[in-house]
């Protein structure tokens, strides 16, 4: 009975983001979990790419999330695999780095829609297909960035604290339709955002060492959190911030 909390054989799992990096690793844990798993993401390269990687049950849709006036049609099209998604996982990001004075319309615009923007309004066209059901999972990513400033992160750190705030609210409408809505706030992990960090072997290192465990997070460190906010097992956890992180936060 207790591994049955953290079983999601029958659900189906969607999953923004999901052809690299922190998107793949937490549908990856999903499809280990029993899900049938939906990749969404702009590049059809890496999303056919991992689908092939996960095998039965997968499948990928490409969209372009900043694009609001398309997220209606990619919510029907996400359903069309395996049925309206019973969890909802809005993993797709992107940071421009640079300086507050190099920071155009267009770099602004594509990083609020794409992480805050986008998995409001997305969730809100599969929230009455959970709702039907009477339970459902959105889980959105958070980051360091959601309580303190990195350099040369401007929009994403706005991005990254309206998403904490706004999965608290989003709680707050939903979760009484038996919708938990929750956060992972990862730590530094290796993916496309961080290779330039990645890159620099003695700045890995030293972020390594401001964590309290002592080391930078691997893929597998996020499956264990993915699966318990997309279980049964957190069904009265609702409005949270998980930070998965080695204890980066706690020091």
């Amino acid at each position: 009975m207790i591994a049955g909390l953290f079983s999601l054989a029958g659900k189906t799992a969607l999953v923004t983001g999901g052809g690299t990096g922190i998107g793949f690793a937490i549908a990856e844990a999903l499809h280990g979990a029993g899900a049938s798993v939906v990749l969404a993401g702009r590049r059809e390269a890496p999303l056919a790419d991992s689908r092939a990687r996960l095998g039965s049950r997968a499948a990928f849709v490409r969209a372009d999330l900043a694009d609001r006036a398309s997220l209606a049609q990619f919510a029907r099209e996400s359903a069309r695999a395996f049925g309206p998604p019973d969890i909802v996982v809005h993993a797709a990001g992107l940071n421009a780095r640079k300086s507050a004075a190099g920071i155009g319309d267009a770099d602004w615009d594509a990083q609020i829609e794409t992480m805050l923007a986008a998995p409001f309004f997305l969730s809100r066209y599969l929230v009455p297909a959970m709702a039907a059901r009477g339970w459902g999972k959105i889980v959105t990513i958070a980051s360091l960035q959601s309580s303190r400033a990195f350099p040369d992160s401007i929009p994403y750190g706005a991005a990254k604290g309206g998403i904490a705030q706004m999965t608290r609210a989003m709680a707050e409408a939903w979760s009484k339709d038996g919708i938990g809505v929750n956060a992972i706030a990862p730590g530094f992990f290796p993916t496309d955002l961080t290779a330039p960090l990645f890159a620099d072997p003695a700045r890995a290192a030293g972020l390594a060492q401001r964590t309290a465990i002592g080391r930078l997070g691997e893929a597998r460190d996020l499956h264990g959190a993915a699966i318990f906010l997309s279980s049964p097992a957190s069904d009265y956890i609702t409005g949270q911030i998980l930070y998965v992180d080695g204890g980066f936060s706690a020091k």
